[in-house]
């Protein structure tokens, strides 16, 4: 054996684990990413209940599609590559059905993770649309380069690179008119 340097790669040691039937693995992995997956679902969703309900969502599909995971990539790639997915979708989905509320019914503006953002960050963060808040949230509270962005949201580096570029640039816009 060379001098390499061998990874240890807890996550896949669990991923195998679970697919040789222990269930317990994955509620080591629920356990060791729920938080950061909350976090990225409330960045896109703005509404703690919202993300908490596509939370559950989540880790349901991963869940049943674990046994196909293929390894290509990380785990936990995989699995911020399904979050920033369905909370999209799910955004897409709440917009859509919140423009039929009646106005008496509509419900309250949405909140935005208090312990992250002032006033008015959260403002102009509600004034974005889901692949804004999704590619900002990974690069700035979930602190991911923009090679982990690109694989999570599945885009080429030079793409994510050009999407965080005018996501800053939308959310530049809404924060300054509140100035």
């Amino acid at each position: 054996m060379d001098q390499e340097k061998l990874t240890y790669d807890e996550d896949g040691v669990l991923v195998e684990r679970f697919a040789a039937g222990d269930t317990s693995a994955f509620e080591t992995l629920y356990r060791k990413y729920y938080e950061r997956i909350h976090i990225i679902a409330r960045g896109i969703l703005l509404d703690s209940d919202d993300a908490a309900d596509t939370v559950q969502e989540i880790f349901t599909l991963v869940f049943r599609n674990l046994p196909k995971f293929n390894r290509r990539a990380r785990f936990s790639t995989w699995l911020f590559r399904v979050a920033v997915n369905r909370s999209i979708q799910q955004a897409r989905s709440l917009k859509f059905k919140r423009r039929w509320i009646e106005l008496d019914e509509r419900l309250p503006a949405p909140e935005v993770n208090e312990s992250l953002l002032e006033p008015r960050v959260e403002l102009a963060m509600t004034r974005l649309g889901p692949d804004d808040r999704a590619i900002l949230t990974l690069f700035y509270w979930e602190e991911q380069s923009l090679n982990e962005i690109a694989e999570s949201m599945g885009i080429q580096m030079n793409a994510a690179k050009t999407r965080l570029y005018r996501a800053r640039e939308r959310f530049r816009q809404f924060y300054e008119v509140q100035a």
